[in-house]
């Protein structure tokens, strides 16, 4: 496990400000997926955290609107720029598979795109992570692509994970959380299958 976050959290520090100039605007995110979050940040009362918050840009858009929250990610070099380019807003950096948080602190997390390099071995341990941190009826949204499930790709920056949307439902629910909605699209320009699922922590 901890070879795999290496390789990963190289991969990404030698390409942060290559990846954070391509895709860490918010004016350049899919407009669908602005609302999504935005919307799924309404129904959060209590602090949340950005889970691979990346360059930061998510964070900021959920700060921006009232949310309480803290940006963290494996990449410190997405944590410094980040902080650099979003000085009102917190990040550290921190592993999926210990937070450093209290049990049941937290009303929602965001894990969009963020659970992707996992092991799908080591992916049930992060979901199972999100929900020691998360109280009774915190909010889960995670976003992934949508394919066979466990089946790699590869991805620009490192070896990444297609989750079929059934299979992700049973590793939620095996995790203590209940599905309250699911989103699928195909973008053109033969982009891969998007998936979006909303969780509630049991």
């Amino acid at each position: 496990m901890a070879d795999i976050e290496d390789q990963v959290r190289r991969a990404y520090a030698g390409r942060a400000a290559e990846y954070t100039r391509l895709l860490g605007d918010i004016a350049d995110m899919d407009e669908r997926d602005r609302d999504r979050i935005s919307g799924w940040a309404l129904q959060i009362d209590g602090p949340v955290i950005d889970a691979g918050c990346g360059p930061g840009h998510w964070t900021d858009f959920l700060h921006q609107r009232g949310v309480d929250i803290c940006g963290v990610d494996l990449v410190p070099e997405f944590i410094e720029m980040a902080r650099s380019r979003f000085p009102a807003v917190p990040f550290r950096t921190s592993s999926f598979h210990t937070l450093a948080l209290q049990d049941e602190s937290l009303s929602g997390v965001l894990a969009w795109y963020s659970l992707i390099h996992l092991q799908p071995t080591e992916l049930p341990t992060a979901l199972a992570e999100f929900r020691r941190v998360l109280r009774p009826d915190g909010r889960l949204l995670v976003g992934f692509f949508e394919g066979p499930a466990a089946e790699p790709f590869q991805h620009a920056v490192a070896e990444a994970f297609y989750w079929s949307v059934p299979r992700m439902r049973v590793l939620l629910e095996n995790a203590g959380f209940k599905v309250l909605d699911t989103e699928m699209r195909r973008d053109e320009g033969g982009r891969r299958p998007h998936a979006a699922m909303t969780a509630t922590a049991l």
